[in-house]
């Protein structure tokens, strides 16, 4: 059987940019080389895409400090309404070779966020992970909290506010409904990037002007004091759901630094040591939240165990990390399915849901 090609993109336009590198290497070591051929496409922080070889597509790829992607001269372009040339080289404008599904493993903002799902839509090629409703539902922390919330699912009391609405926050109320101390949060943010827990009123308003750098919308959340479990979600139509993982900050709080950087900034407690009867819970809660924001092919569902045992959804991450230190894969591999065997079955859901998507009329 003919190798499948397997387009991977990553990099991107936000502030998780060197996490995607990361990831898009583990992914690239991985993947079963038997069965796909693998393309890198890298995106720039400019946002130009590169045609990249596995040789040579990334600068210091051993160091999270300092990893960077080694941009090619081969720049490429996108071409809707092509049926197999919708990649093409931007200095020629021939044709790559037909990809016949895409891995977009671009994090954060223009990655994760509906963007990149919806031109891959445009030009009909099948793509890893949510489509553009579940991609933009998760990255926006407010409605997502909202829907999980009108689906009977708890989450932490909060407040929102637009960049427009700025001048009506106020430390005094926000203390009145959240308590001290209280997170601070851009809304379309992940990887904890703009993230500050506060108790003063100065740490409050930095935090806010920090969190506007990052988006023109902030949530901020009161503290729910509890373990921090994670748990993996695979699947379309039918998910699965993984052991639980727990995670053990050596820091204030779970930060980007803990999460990519700093091996040592976390300890994950795999498989996390909750109760058989606390896990089922969880696992279930885990898929409810993964079907309410429309989530199909992966997801990380991340929580709050409280001591009396309340369960609390904090974020469903729908292109979690897939770096050497990532919880995603960690708990796939514990519960019996293996890092390479992990990405085979992604790419098999996104060719799945791909089929079911051409059968529905475009016509009357």
């Amino acid at each position: 059987m003919a190798k499948k090609k397997v387009g991977i993109i990553f990099g991107g336009k936000s502030a998780e940019h060197e996490v995607s590198l990361q990831s898009a290497k583990n992914i690239v070591d991985a993947i079963d080389k038997n069965n796909y051929d693998v393309v890198l496409i890298g995106i720039d922080k400019e946002g130009k895409w590169h045609l990249n070889d596995q040789s040579s597509y990334l600068l210091h790829a051993e160091d999270p400090k300092l990893i960077q992607l080694n941009k090619s001269d081969d720049a490429i372009a996108i071409v809707p309404g092509e049926v197999n040339n919708q990649l093409i080289h931007a200095t020629d404008a021939l044709g790559l070779d037909q990809l016949d599904v895409v891995f977009p493993i671009v994090h954060g903002t223009l990655g994760e966020d509906g963007s990149l799902q919806g031109m891959m839509r445009l030009v009909n090629l099948p793509f890893v992970g949510p489509s553009v409703l579940g991609s933009a539902v998760c990255m926006d922390k407010d409605i997502a909290k909202r829907l999980l919330k009108g689906a009977g699912i708890k989450v932490a009391k909060g407040l929102t506010y637009t960049r427009a609405k700025k001048s009506k926050i106020n430390f005094q109320e926000a203390v009145e409904l959240l308590g001290t101390p209280m997170f601070i949060k851009p809304a379309n943010q992940g990887s904890s990037v703009g993230v500050s827990k506060v108790s003063t009123e100065d740490e409050f308003h930095e935090a806010i002007e920090s969190a506007f750098h990052y988006d023109h919308k902030v949530v901020i959340e009161e503290t729910i004091v509890g373990r921090e479990i994670e748990c993996s979600v695979l699947g379309n139509a039918d998910p699965i759901a993984s052991k639980l993982g727990e995670i053990l900050p050596r820091t204030e709080f779970y930060s980007y630094e803990s999460k990519y950087i700093d091996e040592k900034g976390a300890e994950l407690s795999i498989p996390a040591d909750v109760s058989d009867e606390v896990t089922k819970k969880m696992q279930q809660v885990a898929i409810d939240a993964f079907e309410t924001l429309q989530c199909e092919g992966l997801a990380r569902v991340d929580f709050f165990l409280t001591k009396n045992g309340d369960i609390y959804v904090n974020e469903v991450n729908t292109l979690p990390g897939f770096t050497k230190i990532s919880m995603y894969p960690k708990l796939w591999e514990i519960s019996g399915i293996s890092y390479s065997e992990l990405i085979n079955r992604l790419l098999e859901l996104a060719i799945e849901r791909h089929q079911a998507d051409l059968s529905l009329k475009s016509s009357v």
